[in-house]
């Protein structure tokens, strides 16, 4: 099947992508980020000395991440609250940023990251990880380098960048019946040595595709990096 994306861009070419930091003047540090119609805020508070006791660590310190979707970010409204999905995003969002913090420098204390998404049009959760990691780059915090995602995707034969919420949905008809024909891939890189601290799949994709993906989305997330360090540097030069 022949694959032609909707709104014209090329199969590597994301959304426009629209990035800012320091925007919770009392938050430690605080960023924007989005995907087109996929809008992210993170804040971050920390370190501070972590409660109850029996959780301290004395050898490290501890990454806590919340993610959660307002109810009006999508059509259908959200019921308030955190759910099992939004749990599920919390702690992949956490383990993707854990490798890039020297949380050994902070015995005994937590650092709470709150992600907010104002607008979801899919790949929410790479927008909030791009957020959150520019958001612990404006609080201060000592980090081996940055944190970039994008969300990856087959449809049928085509390997495409940051997926919408229709792309997503996509489906064919086959036999009288409605098959869902896409496949979702979230993918976070670290900056500078590459590694991959997200990978996750829902969907199926044969192997040498998926390496194929793997390769877009690492430049992809260099020029998505970019963008990141350019507001980085616009609110430290303010």
């Amino acid at each position: 099947m022949v694959y032609k994306r909707e709104d014209g861009r090329a199969f590597d070419e994301t959304r426009k992508v629209e990035a800012k930091v320091g925007i919770i003047k009392r938050a430690d540090g605080s960023a924007m980020f989005s995907f087109g119609g996929s809008k992210a805020i993170a804040a971050v508070y920390g370190p501070r000395q972590l409660h109850p006791q029996h959780l301290q660590k004395p050898e490290k310190g501890l990454l806590r991440c919340y993610y959660d979707m307002l109810s009006f970010s999508v059509t259908e409204r959200k019921k308030p609250g955190p759910s099992r999905r939004s749990s599920e995003i919390s702690f992949v969002t956490t383990k993707s940023l854990e490798p890039v913090l020297q949380l050994d420098q902070f015995p005994n204390t937590v650092i709470d990251v709150y992600i907010m998404i104002l607008q979801a049009d899919a790949s929410t959760r790479c927008a909030g990880i791009n957020a959150a990691s520019m958001a612990l780059a404006n609080a201060g915090l000592e980090m081996t380098e940055l944190v970039t995602a994008v969300s990856m995707g087959k449809i049928g034969d085509a390997i495409v960048a940051d997926l919408t919420k229709e792309e997503e949905d996509f489906s064919i008809t086959k036999d009288g019946e409605e098959i869902k024909a896409a496949t979702d891939i979230p993918m976070a890189f670290l900056s500078r040595s590459g590694k991959i601290s997200l990978l996750q799949l829902d969907g199926k994709i044969k192997q040498e595709e998926l390496k194929e993906a793997m390769a877009v989305a690492k430049k992809v997330c260099k020029k998505i990096e970019e963008i990141q360090k350019n507001a980085i540097k616009k609110i430290n030069e303010d």
